[in-house]
């Protein structure tokens, strides 16, 4: 019916008109971020005029180096996939064979295929995480087992587990221990290098960096919902208390 028509028609217009304002949103987004991304390049890769010292570049560093992968990150999100514009990241180094390594097998729930025959194990991918625990790094061997069945051909194998950084060898384990030792107990992370270094671990601080621009992106849901909560009362109390901040080059706090 004419009715009918002219209700189809007025949301289908609703629906394009809120399809055009979150493609602006998009927009206006992937421009900011790309703006940001520009400006903490060039602070980055350009020629500083202060004159700083070793210890205050590494720390300036760590935080550009945070905030880089950020907005890396959040890009990625926002932007359509491209193969080509795949970001090249060194070779990654395999994790010392002195450290205790944990056996995490991920096999299909069933050993019958789908046919009714029976799957058959034909290999496995392995693939290693570094994990802590206080006082101790340890690596999670996670095995996915690959079963073909003979009759229909069919491939089966576990998908790969989630993890806060696709790809990445840091557990939530270590990641928590990377975060809570930068901010809850103020040990910049290029101390934090040479910590891992004595253990034998090559994590360089742009990698540290990297992990906390990242963390950074995905605990942004929970900032918001702290926000949206913390906001809700009429009153809020806050802790002013100053902290005192390490001054390199000064001889003191």
């Amino acid at each position: 019916s004419p009715d009918e028509l002219r209700t189809l028609a007025a949301q289908l217009m609703a629906q394009v008109g809120e399809k055009d304002r979150e493609l602006r949103y998009r927009q206006a987004k992937i421009d900011q971020l790309t703006h940001e991304l520009a400006i903490h390049k060039r602070w980055k890769f350009g020629k500083r005029s202060e004159q700083l010292t070793s210890e205050q570049a590494s720390l300036l560093d760590e935080a550009i180096d945070a905030d880089l992968e950020a907005i890396e990150t959040e890009l990625e999100a926002l932007l359509p996939s491209s193969k080509s514009e795949a970001k090249s990241k060194p070779k990654r180094q395999a994790l010392p064979p002195q450290l205790p390594r944990t056996d995490i097998h991920h096999e299909p729930d069933a050993e019958t295929c789908t046919c009714g025959c029976a799957l058959k194990r034909i290999g496995e991918d392995i693939s290693e995480k570094l994990d802590y625990t206080p006082g101790t790094f340890t690596v999670e061997r996670h095995i996915r087992g690959k079963w073909v069945c003979d009759q229909c051909e069919t491939l089966v194998q576990t998908p790969v587990p989630p993890h806060v950084i696709d790809k990445g060898i840091p557990t939530a384990g270590l990641l928590a221990h990377t975060l809570v030792s930068k901010f809850g107990d103020h040990l910049p992370l290029y101390l934090q290098e040479r910590i891992y270094a004595r253990a034998g671990l090559a994590i360089p601080q742009s990698t540290l960096g990297a992990w906390v621009g990242i963390c950074g992106v995905r605990l942004q849901p929970l900032v918001d919902a702290l926000q949206e909560e913390v906001l809700s009362h009429g009153v809020l109390h806050a802790d002013e208390t100053p902290v005192q901040m390490l001054a390199p080059g000064n001889g003191k706090t």
